[in-house]
Protein backbone atom coordinates (compact mmCIF):
# COMPACT_ATOMS: atom_id res chain seq x y z
CA UNK A 1 0.00 0.00 0.00
CA UNK A 2 2.94 2.64 -0.70
CA UNK A 3 1.56 5.76 -0.54
CA UNK A 4 2.46 9.37 -2.53
CA UNK A 5 0.75 10.96 0.43
CA UNK A 6 3.50 12.94 2.42
CA UNK A 7 1.60 12.54 5.61
CA UNK A 8 1.78 9.05 5.64
CA UNK A 9 4.57 6.52 7.01
CA UNK A 10 5.67 2.88 8.76
CA UNK A 11 6.57 2.70 12.05
CA UNK A 12 7.34 -0.66 13.84
CA UNK A 13 8.09 -0.58 17.25
CA UNK A 14 10.40 -3.39 18.44
CA UNK A 15 9.38 -4.13 22.21
CA UNK A 16 11.02 -6.51 24.52
CA UNK A 17 7.36 -8.67 24.98
CA UNK A 18 6.31 -7.59 21.20
CA UNK A 19 7.27 -6.26 17.53
CA UNK A 20 4.01 -4.20 16.67
CA UNK A 21 4.04 -1.93 13.37
CA UNK A 22 1.49 0.05 11.55
CA UNK A 23 0.75 2.97 8.93
CA UNK A 24 0.67 6.33 10.25
CA UNK A 25 -0.89 9.61 9.38
CA UNK A 26 2.21 11.63 10.81
CA UNK A 27 0.20 14.97 10.88
CA UNK A 28 -2.27 13.47 12.93
CA UNK A 29 -0.82 10.80 14.63
CA UNK A 30 -3.62 8.30 13.75
CA UNK A 31 -2.70 4.64 12.56
CA UNK A 32 -4.19 4.16 8.94
CA UNK A 33 -4.59 0.61 9.88
CA UNK A 34 -5.07 -2.07 13.01
CA UNK A 35 -1.54 -2.62 14.05
CA UNK A 36 -0.04 -5.87 13.69
CA UNK A 37 1.83 -7.79 16.00
CA UNK A 38 4.40 -10.13 16.36
CA UNK A 39 5.61 -12.06 19.92
CA UNK A 40 9.93 -10.77 20.10
CA UNK A 41 11.77 -14.08 19.28
CA UNK A 42 13.29 -15.66 22.29
CA UNK A 43 16.56 -15.36 21.90
CA UNK A 44 16.24 -11.32 20.08
CA UNK A 45 19.08 -12.02 18.09
CA UNK A 46 19.33 -9.67 14.73
CA UNK A 47 18.67 -12.29 12.23
CA UNK A 48 15.58 -13.28 14.06
CA UNK A 49 13.96 -9.46 14.72
CA UNK A 50 15.48 -8.62 11.78
CA UNK A 51 13.27 -11.39 9.95
CA UNK A 52 10.12 -10.60 11.94
CA UNK A 53 10.08 -6.77 10.69
CA UNK A 54 10.41 -8.16 7.17
CA UNK A 55 6.96 -10.49 7.84
CA UNK A 56 5.58 -7.23 9.14
CA UNK A 57 6.61 -4.78 6.43
CA UNK A 58 5.39 -7.34 3.72
CA UNK A 59 2.23 -8.04 5.54
CA UNK A 60 0.88 -4.51 5.21
CA UNK A 61 2.66 -4.58 1.21
CA UNK A 62 4.65 -1.38 2.27
CA UNK A 63 7.55 -1.06 -0.22
CA UNK A 64 8.85 2.85 0.63
CA UNK A 65 10.72 4.36 3.99
CA UNK A 66 10.62 2.74 7.59
CA UNK A 67 11.15 4.02 10.97
CA UNK A 68 12.34 1.57 13.56
CA UNK A 69 12.48 2.05 17.57
CA UNK A 70 15.14 -0.32 19.32
CA UNK A 71 15.24 -0.61 23.05
CA UNK A 72 18.39 0.73 23.56
CA UNK A 73 20.47 3.88 22.70
CA UNK A 74 21.20 4.66 19.37
CA UNK A 75 23.56 6.81 17.63
CA UNK A 76 24.08 7.31 13.79
CA UNK A 77 22.12 4.27 13.48
CA UNK A 78 24.24 2.31 15.43
CA UNK A 79 23.25 0.59 18.34
CA UNK A 80 25.49 1.13 21.55
CA UNK A 81 24.34 -1.44 24.08
CA UNK A 82 21.34 -3.38 24.75
CA UNK A 83 19.64 -5.24 27.45
CA UNK A 84 16.29 -6.50 26.48
CA UNK A 85 17.32 -8.62 23.67
CA UNK A 86 20.49 -10.49 22.39
CA UNK A 87 23.65 -9.38 23.07
CA UNK A 88 25.04 -9.37 19.55
CA UNK A 89 23.18 -6.21 18.80
CA UNK A 90 25.61 -4.14 20.45
CA UNK A 91 27.96 -2.73 18.07
CA UNK A 92 25.75 -3.37 14.89
CA UNK A 93 24.80 -0.91 12.30
CA UNK A 94 21.15 -0.96 12.80
CA UNK A 95 20.12 0.78 9.56
CA UNK A 96 22.25 -0.95 7.25
CA UNK A 97 21.09 -4.32 8.31
CA UNK A 98 17.57 -3.68 8.20
CA UNK A 99 17.81 -1.52 5.23
CA UNK A 100 19.49 -4.22 3.42
CA UNK A 101 16.77 -7.03 4.39
CA UNK A 102 13.95 -5.00 3.80
CA UNK A 103 14.68 -3.51 0.32
CA UNK A 104 13.74 0.33 1.17
CA UNK A 105 15.09 2.72 3.54
CA UNK A 106 15.17 2.58 7.13
CA UNK A 107 15.36 5.45 10.48
CA UNK A 108 16.01 4.19 13.66
CA UNK A 109 15.47 5.92 17.20
CA UNK A 110 15.49 4.55 20.67
CA UNK A 111 11.89 3.07 21.80
CA UNK A 112 11.17 5.57 24.53
CA UNK A 113 12.37 8.76 22.56
CA UNK A 114 9.83 8.08 19.47
CA UNK A 115 7.42 7.58 21.93
CA UNK A 116 8.58 10.42 23.50
CA UNK A 117 8.42 12.43 19.95
CA UNK A 118 4.84 11.48 19.37
CA UNK A 119 3.18 12.62 22.69
CA UNK A 120 4.95 15.96 22.53
CA UNK A 121 3.73 16.45 18.83
CA UNK A 122 0.44 14.76 19.04
CA UNK A 123 -0.29 13.68 22.75
CA UNK A 124 0.16 15.04 26.55
CA UNK A 125 3.05 17.28 25.81
CA UNK A 126 1.63 19.37 23.04
CA UNK A 127 2.21 23.28 23.56
CA UNK A 128 4.44 22.45 26.64
CA UNK A 129 7.61 24.38 27.15
CA UNK A 130 10.42 24.12 29.51
CA UNK A 131 11.38 20.70 30.41
CA UNK A 132 9.04 17.36 30.09
CA UNK A 133 10.07 13.59 30.83
CA UNK A 134 8.42 10.98 29.22
CA UNK A 135 8.85 7.52 30.80
CA UNK A 136 7.10 4.04 29.42
CA UNK A 137 7.35 1.31 31.81
CA UNK A 138 7.22 -1.70 30.59
CA UNK A 139 9.60 -4.48 30.23
CA UNK A 140 11.76 -1.80 31.08
CA UNK A 141 11.70 1.50 31.62
CA UNK A 142 12.46 4.01 28.93
CA UNK A 143 12.90 7.41 29.42
CA UNK A 144 12.86 10.74 26.83
CA UNK A 145 13.55 14.06 27.79
CA UNK A 146 12.40 17.38 26.09
CA UNK A 147 13.65 20.63 26.49
CA UNK A 148 11.41 23.20 24.86
CA UNK A 149 10.28 20.38 22.46
CA UNK A 150 13.45 20.14 21.49
CA UNK A 151 14.83 16.12 22.35
CA UNK A 152 17.72 15.01 24.47
CA UNK A 153 18.09 12.11 22.80
CA UNK A 154 19.36 8.23 24.53
CA UNK A 155 18.67 8.96 28.34
CA UNK A 156 17.89 5.73 29.58
CA UNK A 157 17.14 6.96 33.19
CA UNK A 158 15.43 3.49 33.91
CA UNK A 159 19.26 2.09 34.12
CA UNK A 160 20.04 4.70 37.07
CA UNK A 161 21.34 3.43 40.60
CA UNK A 162 18.80 4.22 43.88
CA UNK A 163 20.28 4.88 46.98
CA UNK A 164 19.81 1.44 48.94
CA UNK A 165 19.43 -0.57 45.80
CA UNK A 166 22.31 -2.99 44.03
CA UNK A 167 20.95 -3.21 40.80
CA UNK A 168 19.28 -0.45 38.59
CA UNK A 169 15.79 0.95 39.01
CA UNK A 170 13.92 -0.93 36.25
CA UNK A 171 14.45 -4.25 37.81
CA UNK A 172 12.34 -2.93 40.80
CA UNK A 173 10.20 -0.66 39.28
CA UNK A 174 9.09 -1.64 35.80
CA UNK A 175 5.79 -2.67 34.57
CA UNK A 176 6.83 -6.62 34.36
CA UNK A 177 7.61 -6.65 38.18
CA UNK A 178 3.92 -6.11 39.11
CA UNK A 179 3.37 -9.91 37.89
CA UNK A 180 6.75 -11.08 39.08
CA UNK A 181 7.39 -10.48 42.38
CA UNK A 182 3.19 -10.37 42.39
CA UNK A 183 2.86 -6.90 43.93
CA UNK A 184 0.12 -4.93 45.39
CA UNK A 185 -0.43 -1.62 43.19
CA UNK A 186 0.26 0.90 45.95
CA UNK A 187 4.10 -1.31 46.20
CA UNK A 188 4.63 -0.88 42.89
CA UNK A 189 3.49 2.86 42.94
CA UNK A 190 5.65 3.74 45.39
CA UNK A 191 8.84 2.01 43.81
CA UNK A 192 7.98 4.50 40.96
CA UNK A 193 7.39 6.94 43.31
CA UNK A 194 10.89 7.19 44.38
CA UNK A 195 12.37 6.75 41.06
CA UNK A 196 10.55 9.90 39.72
CA UNK A 197 11.09 11.73 42.36
CA UNK A 198 14.93 10.99 41.89
CA UNK A 199 14.40 12.53 38.45
CA UNK A 200 12.86 16.05 39.73
CA UNK A 201 16.29 16.38 41.74
CA UNK A 202 18.83 15.57 38.80
CA UNK A 203 16.77 17.73 35.56
CA UNK A 204 13.83 19.56 37.42
CA UNK A 205 11.06 18.67 34.82
CA UNK A 206 8.02 21.00 34.71
CA UNK A 207 6.13 17.35 33.37
CA UNK A 208 6.35 13.91 33.30
CA UNK A 209 4.53 12.09 30.59
CA UNK A 210 3.66 8.05 31.89
CA UNK A 211 3.50 5.59 28.97
CA UNK A 212 4.21 2.07 28.28
CA UNK A 213 1.68 -0.69 28.49
CA UNK A 214 0.66 0.00 31.93
CA UNK A 215 -0.84 3.50 31.02
CA UNK A 216 -4.33 1.83 30.32
CA UNK A 217 -4.68 0.87 34.27
CA UNK A 218 -3.69 4.49 34.86
CA UNK A 219 -7.23 5.07 36.41
CA UNK A 220 -6.17 2.40 39.03
CA UNK A 221 -2.71 3.17 39.93
CA UNK A 222 -2.52 6.99 38.97
CA UNK A 223 -4.16 8.37 41.98
CA UNK A 224 -1.90 6.32 44.18
CA UNK A 225 0.98 8.32 42.61
CA UNK A 226 1.85 11.60 45.09
CA UNK A 227 4.95 13.53 43.46
CA UNK A 228 5.74 17.47 43.35
CA UNK A 229 5.81 17.53 39.18
CA UNK A 230 2.43 17.67 36.98
CA UNK A 231 1.78 14.15 35.81
CA UNK A 232 -0.19 13.23 32.56
CA UNK A 233 -0.69 10.02 31.28
CA UNK A 234 0.44 9.39 27.84
CA UNK A 235 -2.39 10.40 25.47
CA UNK A 236 -1.28 7.65 22.58
CA UNK A 237 -0.88 4.99 24.96
CA UNK A 238 0.63 1.68 23.55
CA UNK A 239 0.74 2.77 20.12
CA UNK A 240 3.23 5.97 21.01
CA UNK A 241 6.58 4.41 19.61
CA UNK A 242 4.83 3.21 16.28
CA UNK A 243 4.15 6.50 15.73
CA UNK A 244 7.05 7.98 16.53
CA UNK A 245 8.93 6.20 14.72
CA UNK A 246 6.57 6.69 11.60
CA UNK A 247 7.40 10.24 12.11
CA UNK A 248 11.04 10.21 11.79
CA UNK A 249 10.91 8.58 9.12
CA UNK A 250 9.23 10.82 6.84
CA UNK A 251 11.41 12.95 5.55
CA UNK A 252 9.70 15.43 4.58
CA UNK A 253 8.52 16.52 8.47
CA UNK A 254 11.26 17.39 11.10
CA UNK A 255 9.23 16.15 14.69
CA UNK A 256 11.58 17.48 16.90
Amino acid sequence: MASSQPCEAFGIDIGGSGIKAAPVNTLTGELLEKRHRIPTPKPGTPDAITEVIYQLVRSFGWNGPVGCTFPGPIVEGMVKWITHLDDSWAGMDFVQEMSNRIGAPVTVINDADAAGIAEIIHGAGVGRSGTVCFNAFGTGIGSAVFVNGSLVPNTEFGHLYLAGHHSDVETYAAARILDLEDLQWSTWVERVRQYLEHLETLISPSLFILGGGISKDFDIWGPLLEIETEVAVAEMRNNAGIVGAAMVSCTTMNPL
